[in-house]
């Protein structure tokens, strides 16, 4: 049996879109002594090709992290291979609020010196004593008690979007840029503070709290299961949430709504917004914040020099990309030099006119905007009677409604409702809350947004 991928991304793609099946995308990690790193990722890549996991996973000596998706059917399936070794049986996984078929589109499985890269010495301090793990209601109560200082363990770009209301979050590209920093800043809070710490799933936490507390704080504490862990309970237990803004997520999504706080802004104009982006040029694919304003005059691109360059033909942009390796150039995150408001610039005025680049290249015509209401997102599809399930989140349709779905794959498609099923149920019309499913002439996808034609 392979043990690697045979399949490209698109063509995964499309695997996933065909199956029709609703996939969950998780996290976890598991510290542990594996004596063999290269054979336990050769058994977990054999027990897992064949359940459909997708995902990008570390293992090494020192134990597992792993992001990773997979078919909703398949979930006790896979909970039994991840349960067959002894230190990760009634380990937490962390279920993602939201959901994308296409969160992850290969399966990675790579053997690394440690599962996050944190620049410590593990031998000088003992990293099984750590801080004390609290869920997300006595995380709440901590952070009321003003002898509590919060600190956010994730990179810049993570905490831009989203963050808890009052935590220090460092300006740093890598986590291991942050322990030094924060031990040096808070030396005279050792004794008589309290340290409290979050990070996106607990993994880097897991490993700071041992460091600060051989470095001799007294009263160290972390957010158990990370952000992830803490929207699921907030949600499940009807709490406050004192998070703001977006969680950053390393997968397709790039970050899961956790309130409706847009807390960072358009790394060209300055808009408010909180969506993640790459690059349009393959060259470039700089990881920034774009607002749609932005994502159209700028064609999806970072700088007026990409937009050219993407109007090339496709043999002139590869020799242009030949031979450079971008490694960490692309994962800048907000602080590159092309992003023209961050050096206080107008991003829009440098713009040349692209009449002269679209006769080099064949640019597809703008589409007629159409003015839609937003309604809901697809939840499921049903392949045999070609039926299309959704979810109405806000407003409501009805019967003889023009509806455009809207997605990556689908593109958009226009369709007039001649009779539906909302909850089950034959009805005129649907309302915020309901699900309703109709025939559809095409396969639809749970990325898919529904939309109201309106007049």
């Amino acid at each position: 049996m392979q043990l690697y991928n045979t399949l490209s991304a698109e063509e995964r793609a499309i695997m996933i879109d065909d199956a029709g099946k609703q996939r969950l995308t998780l996290s976890f990690y598991a510290y542990a002594q594996i004596q063999d790193p290269t054979q336990f990722r050769n058994d977990l890549f054999r027990a897992w090709n064949p359940l459909d996991v997708l995902g990008r996973i570390y293992v090494a000596k020192e134990g597992i992290n792993a992001q990773l998706s997979l078919p909703a059917d398949n979930f006790y399936a896979f909970k039994d291979t991840v349960e067959a070794y002894d230190f990760m049986k009634g380990m937490r996984l962390n279920i993602a609020v939201e959901h994308d078929d296409h969160s992850f589109l290969k399966l990675t499985i790579k053997v690394r010196d440690k599962i996050v890269a944190d620049g410590l010495n593990d031998e000088t301090f003992d990293v099984t004593n750590i801080g004390v793990h609290l869920k997300a209601k006595e995380f709440n109560e901590i952070l009321d008690d003003p002898n509590t200082i919060v600190v956010d363990f994730r990179n810049h770009y993570e905490s831009e979007i989203g963050y808890f209301k009052g935590a220090i979050t460092p300006d740093v590209d890598t986590f291991r840029e942050s322990l030094p920093i924060i031990n040096e800043q808070l030396q005279d809070f050792k004794e008589n503070k309290n340290l409290v710490m979050y990070c996106t799933g607990g993994i880097r936490c897991e490993k700071a709290s041992a460091y600060f507390k051989h470095q001799g704080f007294k009263n160290v504490f972390q957010l158990e299961g990370g952000i992830i862990n803490y929207a699921k309970q907030i949600k499940e237990e009807n709490l406050e949430s004192k998070f703001i803004g977006k969680n950053f997520v390393f997968d397709h999504r790039l970050g899961e709504r956790i309130t409706d706080d847009i807390v960072s802004q358009c790394h060209q104009c300055g808009a408010p917004c909180d969506v993640h982006t790459n690059c349009e040029n393959e060259g470039c694919h700089l990881l920034f914040i774009q607002c749609d304003s932005c994502k159209e005059k700028m064609q999806g691109c970072c700088s007026v020099e990409c937009v050219t360059i993407i109007h090339l033909p496709e043999e002139e942009q590869k020799a242009i990309r030949r031979g450079i390796k971008n490694g960490n150039k692309i994962f800048k995150k907000g602080k590159s030099d092309k992003l023209l408001f961050k050096n206080n610039s107008d991003p829009l005025a440098a713009i040349p006119d692209l009449s002269e680049l679209a006769k080099r290249k064949q640019v597809a015509k703008k589409a007629v905007k159409i003015k839609k209401q937003y309604i809901g997102k697809g939840t499921h599809f049903f392949p045999k009677p070609s039926i299309g399930q959704f979810l109405i989140e806000e407003n409501e349709i009805k019967i003889g409604d023009t509806i455009l779905i809207k997605g990556a794959t689908t593109g958009e498609q226009k369709v007039v409702i001649e009779e539906m099923l909302v909850n089950d149920l034959a009805q005129e019309k649907a309302v915020s809350g309901d699900t309703c499913t109709f025939k559809l002439p095409f396969r639809i996808r749970l990325s898919d947004k529904l939309y109201k034609i309106l007049e």
